[in-house]
């Protein structure tokens, strides 16, 4: 099978980045980093980039006039890998409806609640806040839609007594780092692609809800 050629995008510590890192050291698994790009110089992921040999890029949005003009200079960057996929693992930028398109059905998300609900920040917490008795996190193909695209994959926890923002928080990052992974491999195998009604499958379009996973 062919390498699955995937840009990683960044802004911080890239744990979700060291799990695909991982992932990818094992036997068979066609996915391969071709390259990770942070918005942030400072963004530890590098160094794990760095660790692992693969191919780093800093593009500063402070050095730009304005999301499409940092946009179409990260498409830029992007493209000069020639990637399959484009994997978002906390990178910290809204993107324009401009870049979204040009990755359409190529470009993934991680977001730690259970899609639909919490969009946005803050995840954990308004989940205790609203005294949910289930918490997780989703992997989704991105459209224009902040947080909104089709779902692939949500891992799905109990919330705990006495769980606090922290507690909850841990645990999630772990379920992230072993649901995104699992995406991103069945994408490089191609067995997951978005269709027209939604993410598909091993050609079964999958449920509203994604795959779930329960732990």
């Amino acid at each position: 099978m062919a390498d699955c050629n995937i840009v990683v995008l960044i802004s911080g510590s890239g744990s979700n980045l060291q799990a695909l890192i991982d992932s990818i050291a094992q036997d068979s698994n066609p996915a391969r980093i071709a390259a990770v790009i942070s918005n942030r110089a400072d963004a530890y992921g590098l160094v794990r980039a760095q660790n692992a040999g693969i191919p780093t890029r800093v593009l500063d949005h402070r050095q730009f006039d304005g999301r499409e003009a940092f946009d179409a200079a990260l498409i830029e960057a992007i493209d000069g890998f020639d990637p399959q996929l484009v994997v978002l693992a906390g990178f910290m930028r809204i993107l324009t409806p401009g870049f979204v398109n040009h990755y359409t059905g190529r470009l993934l998300n991680i977001h730690p609640s259970l899609l639909p609900k919490y969009k946005g920040l803050h995840t954990h917490q308004r989940a205790l806040e609203a005294g949910d008795s289930e918490h997780g996190c989703s992997v989704h193909f991105v459209t224009e839609e902040l947080d909104g695209g089709p779902l692939v994959v949500q891992a799905v926890l109990p919330v705990l007594p006495g769980d606090t923002v922290e507690s909850l928080a841990q645990r999630v990052h772990q379920q992230e780092h072993r649901i995104y992974p699992l995406a991103v491999r069945w994408f490089a195998e191609g067995r997951l692609r978005l269709g027209a009604q939604g993410a598909m499958l091993d050609g079964k379009l999958l449920p509203a809800s994604g795959h779930l996973i329960r732990t």
